[in-house]
Formats: structure tokens, sequence, C-alpha cells
């Protein structure tokens, strides 16, 4: 079995959380950030799990960046 890192984003939306891996363009959620990352995670395994080839290549991205940024608004 192969192990690989991806990232989890994790929002809060009213009372529950929303987890996005930007790399497979995957969301799930959960009541708790933990819930929401173990969904998340349950949700990619699936789709490496059911997943043609062709499919995920297509969807993987191999380079994403995370950053701060500021902006100016009135």
């Amino acid at each position: 079995m192969n192990t690989f890192s991806f990232t989890a984003i994790i929002e809060r939306e009213d009372d529950s959380f929303v987890a996005l891996c930007p790399e497979l363009d995957i969301a799930s959620q959960g009541d708790s950030i933990e819930e929401a990352r173990q969904n998340l995670r349950e949700a990619v395994e699936l789709f490496f799990e059911c997943a043609s080839e062709a499919e995920i290549k297509e969807r993987m991205r191999e380079e994403v960046y995370i950053t701060r940024m500021e902006a100016q608004f009135a």
C-alpha cells in the first residue's frame, strides 16, 4: 500500500467545517475540524479506489501553493 501526502484546506462554514484537497479538487465536510479532515481522507481514498488512471492523471496537480496576501479595500 502506498502513502502520499496531500494538502487539506479546512474552513468553518456556519456550524460545520468544509475540507478541500486542492491537488485533486475533492471536498468533504464535518462537524469538527478533525471530522472534516477524516472525511476528506476517506473521500480521497475512495477516489483512488474507484478512479481510472486517466482520471487520476487528469485531476492530479503536482504543485499547489498556499500563501497569505494583503489586499486593500475601502
